[in-house]
């Protein structure tokens, strides 16, 4: 009896938008534009590229935050994480760092550099109200952590979270064990070369495009994602990409849904607007870092 595994095909479409953040930082944003563009259990993803100082210099001073967690994955540049708990984390070429703000943080991330290209993501991530309000954590991952598995068509797959599967080997990234069982690889494929691997049946599937263009889908039936778009999959147990001419890289992001209701204001993210005026005031109060110290 033949099993058929059901690959994922393109649902929708969310085309980056120029924005800024912290003091003026630009950026391209996805997920996050508004309710209606979160994919559960993902908040938000921004993409900052630029050369040009005066796009990125300004940084993102102190500021707070509440209820989840930040993925910042640096691929060019250096910028230095700062938080009222003491952490202080050196964000260079090829490191990744994840902060769980729980029930509170502030912090700063602020760039180290005068000239130069500064490239890179951030993430947000939901907790499950069991966990908004659990101590605030900080992880500094290094490059040199985070494995890098050359794939036999020529590509590559850094592992950041979740584990890889390859030719019946597992290759785990350095994040594992969190209750939204995150997944976060950066594939990077020659043109026309191909991409399967298999995901949770249950779990909530997009890729963001950043270099290139791809399609998503089996041979019969793909569908186009073009560069600096994130595409949001249907439900299915595989992901099955193709490169297009000149290659592609992309970031793949999967993980478990919370199906909880999401109360947001700015940098806090609960389940209520009670929850969300607790959280205000007891930043304004001083109490929030001292409830997280």
């Amino acid at each position: 009896m033949t099993t058929t595994v059901t690959s994922r095909t393109l649902q929708r479409v969310i085309e980056g938008l120029a924005t800024s953040d912290g003091a003026g930082v630009k950026l391209r944003r996805t997920l996050g534009q508004g309710q209606g563009t979160r994919l559960d259990p993902f908040l938000m993803l921004d993409e900052f590229s630029s050369e040009n100082p005066g796009d990125y210099i300004a940084g993102f001073p102190a500021h707070p935050h509440r209820g989840f967690e930040t993925v910042t994955y640096m691929l060019d540049g250096h910028m230095r994480h700062e938080d009222h708990l003491g952490n202080v984390g050196e964000l260079m070429n090829g490191g990744v760092q994840w902060m769980t703000a729980g029930r509170g943080i502030v912090h700063s991330e602020m760039p180290q550099q005068e000239e130069g290209r500064m490239r890179g993501f951030q993430l947000w991530i939901n907790l499950p109200a069991k966990e908004k309000m659990k101590p605030a954590g900080y992880r500094d991952i290094p490059a040199a952590d985070i494995p890098v598995v050359t794939l036999p068509n020529g590509g590559r797959v850094k592992v950041i979270a979740g584990t890889l599967e390859l030719d019946g080997k597992s290759v785990p990234g350095p994040i594992q064990g969190l209750s939204t069982e995150p997944v976060y690889f950066d594939v990077e494929l020659p043109a026309g070369a191909v991409f399967s691997h298999p995901v949770d049946a249950g779990h909530n599937v997009f890729l963001y495009t950043f270099e290139g263009s791809v399609k998503i889908g089996p041979a019969d039936a793909p569908r186009p994602l073009k560069t600096r778009s994130a595409g949001i999959l249907s439900p299915g147990e595989q992901v099955e990409v193709t490169a297009d001419a000149g290659g592609a890289r992309f970031l793949l992001l999967a993980g478990k849904p919370l199906r909880e209701p999401v109360a947001q204001y700015g940098p806090f993210v609960m389940n209520t607007v009670e929850e969300i005026e607790q959280a205000m005031s007891d930043f304004q109060s001083g109490k929030f870092t001292q409830a997280a110290s």
